[in-house]
């Protein structure tokens, strides 16, 4: 990859309002890959005190959609189509990290998956697996 695109990558995600606010940051950038972490802070605990699903949709739906991005023209930008989760872990720990993948880049759409993991203790769980659909759409 090109530091023109990862530099695209790097100033979108620090535009967005929502990463900032869960205190997410971007982890590695490569072709067909972003990693996005994100600590368990405690305006994203449910009840039981575990990670929110909703913070663990957002870093994988981010995480996805930048990896498909990676893979596209500069003057091009994804807006996520279509995204679907399968929990399987309570989120305990102190952080979580979104692996996002491109599964298949088209000029019109592109499928990808995410996989988050939750670190405690130097242990990590895997806890959600997310497959979507992002558009490919001009800046």
């Amino acid at each position: 990859m090109t530091p023109d695109a990862i530099a695209r990558i790097k100033d979108s995600f620090a535009a967005q309002k929502m990463m900032q606010t869960l205190g997410a940051e971007i982890l590695e950038v490569s072709e067909g890959l972003v990693r996005i972490a994100a600590p368990v802070l405690d305006l994203a605990t449910q009840q039981q005190g575990f990670g929110h699903a909703g913070l663990t949709f957002s870093i994988g739906d981010s995480a996805a959609g930048y990896a498909a991005l990676t893979m596209l023209p500069l003057d091009t930008e994804v807006v996520t189509s279509e995204i679907k989760i399968n929990l399987l872990a309570p989120a305990r720990g102190d952080r979580l990290i979104a692996t996002g993948r491109v599964v298949k880049s088209g000029r019109r759409l592109c499928v990808v998956t995410a996989e988050v993991h939750a670190e405690a203790g130097g242990t990590s769980t895997p806890i959600a697996i997310l497959q979507g659909t992002m558009v490919p759409v001009p800046r």
